[in-house]
Formats: C-alpha cells, structure tokens, sequence
C-alpha cells in the first residue's frame, strides 16, 4: 500500500515542480522586459508566495530633503510684532502760513517730534519743527543751556505753541557755585527747579503757551523712580507758567505699575513700544506718545468760536476764551431724579425754598406716624376716583337724582 501511495503521488509532485519552474521563469522574464533592477523586486521565498503573488509596485524610499546652505531664516516673531503695521502717511506741502510746533528737549523730544510730524503729515496748516538736542538736560548747562537759549529759538521759530519733554539725561551730578551735588539732594532739587522755571518763563514771557511732557518709565527701577521726582517737578513748574502737563507715565506700564516693552497701540493693536535696552522708543511708541500730545494740542491750535455755528447759540466751549470775552456758557442746575422726602419735590437742585415749621409733618412722616397715604394724583396709578369733568359730574347726579324722586312717587301712588 505504501508504495503504491508513493507512486501514486509522485506525478503530483512532479507537475507542482512544473509549474514552480514556470512561474520562475515567467518573473524573471517580467523583470528582464520592464528593465527593472532585481534588486529593487520583491523576491518570493516560499512556493506560496511564487504562486499566489500579486503584482504591486515596490514601495518607493521617500526623497531626503536637502537644504541648502546659507539659507537665512526669518527671525522669529512674537505676537506684539504681528500686528497690523500703521498706515503709512503721505505727507503735503505746508502753507506760507502754516503754524508751528516747536518740540525742544533731549532724544525723548526728538521722537515725539517724529510722532507729531505722522499726525499733521496731512494737514498743510500745521508744521513740525523739531529743536531737539538729544544729548542735553538740565544739569549739564556747560554742554547746552536750554534756560539761556530757549529765548532766541522762540524769537527764530515763532511758534504758535512750544512742546518740551527733557529730563531723561539728568540723572547726574550738578555742578553747583563749583561744588558738586548728587542726585535728588536737597541742593540739587533746588537748582533743578530753578533751571526748569527758568526755561518755562522764558516762553512764557514770549506769550507762547507750553506743552510740557512727562517722562515715561524705563526698564530699570532706579531710573524709574529718579523719573518720577523730576515729573513732580516739571507738573509743577509747568503748572506755575500757566502751561499744560502732559502725564503719559500710564500709557507705558502695566496693570501693576511696571514696565512693558509690549503695549497697546493708538489702535489698541498690541505692538513693540520699547527698544532692547529699556530706554528708547519705537515708531509705534513715538506714536503713542504724540496721541497723548494730540489733544492738548487741538485745543491751543483750534480757530476759536467761529469754526462753530454762532447762530446756535453754543458759545466757546473747547479751547481757551477770547482775551476780552466772557465765555457763553449756560449752567444748568441738575435735577433729583428722586426724591427722599416723598414731599413731590420737582424743583430744581438749588431752589431756595421757605423754611418750613418745625411742627409741620411731611408726607413721609403722615405715612409711617399717623397711617395717611397722600392724595392720589389724576392719572398715576394709586388714582382710583372718578376723572370725569365737573360740569359732566353734576348733570349726571342731577339726572339720578331725578329718576330716584319719579320712581319714589310712582310707587306711592299704587298704594
């Protein structure tokens, strides 16, 4: 039986051979005509695979990517330095005219000059005179005296108005009748006052009205606060000139009082307000601090009343009074919108009124001590009695009254 199985199977075996060489044969005649590399075939290593094999395309090897060399990338940015860049601005021709803003002081003066330059770029009547000296202050008069040379600039530019921000070189000792003071010392607070309403006098006296800006803070504490003490004496002397103190400390720290390189925008647009070393200013910040100066400025720069209607009846209310005229404002006492008393007040705020007698009980007092609600008025919702007219009342009880007396005799008569 064995051997009859065996001789049984072996043609089997032999035809399985067959085919398995034909199979061979016919891949590598595949692989010969489509030119492809053997090396890049998967190559059958069982009988199944050879028989049962399906043709799919090798997996190709991904390309590695090459960079090139001395590629620079872009630096990368933060998210204050991705917003919307301002709009540029062309400038236009000024007038003959045109009326000037001196700016005067040290590198600060400097770029809010360039801030105020981009507000009036479009207005031809405004133009931007920039006097800064940025290594100047008020302690080092040997390198420039501002007090001794603000006069003759004044005389030269003829401004309609002088803005000054100095200060943020003055962090150093002062040569006093040849002796040397430090800092934010007695002495040397008393000459820094002296120098500055000097300088403020002296455009005063020109009758030029002055725009003294405040100092903003700096990335260091110390600066900061040495800051801080030369605004409280700028306010001052710049107040005592009858100029304007322009306080833009706020504009460039953050909810709790410390400094930011990163800020709001006049737009609101977070942006880079501050340079790398804590000190300078950016175009944006230069921006944002003439939007401080804007204001005051529009209001000494403005044509008076008549750019406004004078038949309305609305008076100089923006900017200062015409020498000589009294400004047309009309003050309107304010009205209680309530009334604690409960006593129906509704005169105005202000009204002088009799005095009333110490026995005399206000409605509020009939209410809670004696239990009597005052009278309703007609048409409020406590009113419950009739609102019919006088005249229209009395008809109408004459006519019941009448009908009543009819009925009564009819009555007496069937009895």
């Amino acid at each position: 039986m064995a051997r009859s199985t065996g001789v049984r199977i072996a043609p089997w075996l032999g035809l399985t051979l067959v085919l398995a060489a034909i199979v061979m044969a016919a891949g590598a005649a595949v692989v010969m005509v489509s030119g492809t590399p053997a090396h890049a075939q998967e190559r059958p290593r069982t009988l199944f695979q050879y028989l049962f094999r399906r043709d799919e395309p090798p997996p190709q090897a991904a390309p590695q990517r090459t960079q090139p060399r001395n590629v620079q990338r872009a630096p990368r940015t933060t998210r204050a330095a991705s917003a919307p860049a301002q709009r540029a601005v062309a400038a236009v021709d000024k007038q003959e005219d045109a009326r000037a803003i001196l700016v005067v002081g040290d590198f600060l003066a400097g770029g809010l000059a360039e801030g105020l330059s981009a507000v009036y770029a479009e207005d031809p009547t405004v133009r931007v005179v920039d006097r800064a000296n940025g290594s100047s202050g008020f302690v080092r008069d040997d390198y420039y005296d501002w007090p001794g040379r603000i006069g003759s600039i004044v005389d030269e530019e003829r401004p309609a108005v002088v803005v000054v921000m100095i200060g943020s070189n003055d962090r150093q000792a002062m040569r006093i009748d040849g002796a040397s003071e430090n800092v934010r010392s007695e002495r040397w607070d008393a000459e820094y006052t002296a120098r500055s309403a000097r300088m403020a006098s002296e455009i005063a006296g020109r009758n030029v009205p002055i725009v003294w800006v405040g100092l903003p803070s700096f990335r260091f504490p110390k600066m900061s606060s040495d800051m801080i003490a030369f605004n409280d004496i700028q306010r001052g002397v710049a107040e005592a000139a009858g100029g304007v103190f322009v306080d833009v400390w706020d504009g460039f720290i953050d909810e709790n009082g410390a400094f930011v390189t990163n800020g709001p925008d006049i737009n609101g647009q977070p942006v880079r307000l501050r340079a790398d070393d804590g000190i300078n200013f950016t175009a944006a910040g230069k921006r944002k601090i003439a939007f401080y100066v804007e204001k005051p400025l529009a209001r000494l720069l403005q044509s008076g009343p008549a750019a406004l209607a004078p038949e309305a009846g609305i008076g100089e209310m923006f900017g200062p009074p015409i020498p000589g005229e009294a400004p047309l404002i009309q003050h309107t006492p304010p009205v209680s919108l309530f009334d604690p008393a409960l006593d129906g007040g509704d005169e105005l705020l202000g009204l002088v009124v009799e005095t009333r007698r110490a026995s005399a009980l206000t409605p509020a007092r009939k209410l809670i001590v004696q239990g009597l609600a005052p009278d309703p008025r007609p048409g409020r919702v406590d009113d419950f009695g009739a609102t019919r007219e006088p005249e229209a009342a009395s008809v109408a009880t004459a006519e019941t009254t009448s009908a009543v007396d009819d009925a009564a005799l009819q009555a007496a008569t069937v009895e």
